[in-house]
């Protein structure tokens, strides 16, 4: 299972970035992880959970866009789409009906992308605290570590 292996690494990826604790940490973790071939971009997010899945989902699509861990077609921004709201279903049981705020980290290497939701979920002083994953794969692409550049793989996949 050579896969498993790797997926895992880039599952980690993303669990650091969204427990990182501010910008600054996440500028760090994200040239660390660059070193070791991964793309990693993290986002805040918070609000009543229900109201707070399509704003999960457009913020890791947007952050994934900037960042390089994708590019503007339709099957890399739905992978992103899909793991960000199977991430958020992974709350659901816990949050539904209370607010929640936290952070989304993503990380892409290769076929790898992954979304990691660390949050507080609470009414009031009563917190709880809960993570969840979604895994998507994608047609593999070179990441900048390994020979290749966001740049230039966004301008292979427009066909230019």
């Amino acid at each position: 299972m050579a896969g498993s292996s790797e997926s895992r690494e880039v599952a980690q990826a993303a669990l650091r970035m969204a427990t990182s604790r501010d910008y600054a940490e996440e500028s760090r973790l994200k040239t660390e992880l660059k070193r070791h071939g991964i793309l990693a971009a993290a986002v805040d997010f918070g609000g009543p959970f229900a109201q707070t899945i399509p704003q999960i989902v457009e913020r890791c699509v947007v952050a994934a866009k900037r960042e390089g861990l994708i590019v503007p077609l339709h099957s890399e921004e739905g992978a992103v789409a899909g793991a960000a709201h199977e991430a958020a279903m992974g709350l659901a049981l816990k949050a539904m009906g209370l607010s929640v705020g936290g952070k989304a980290g993503l990380a892409r290497r290769g076929e790898h992308v992954v979304v990691a939701l660390f949050v507080a979920i609470g009414l009031g002083h009563l917190d709880d605290i809960a993570a969840s994953l979604g895994h998507r794969a994608l047609a593999h692409r070179p990441t900048p570590a390994r020979g290749g550049g966001a740049r230039d793989d966004a301008a292979d996949a427009a066909g230019r």
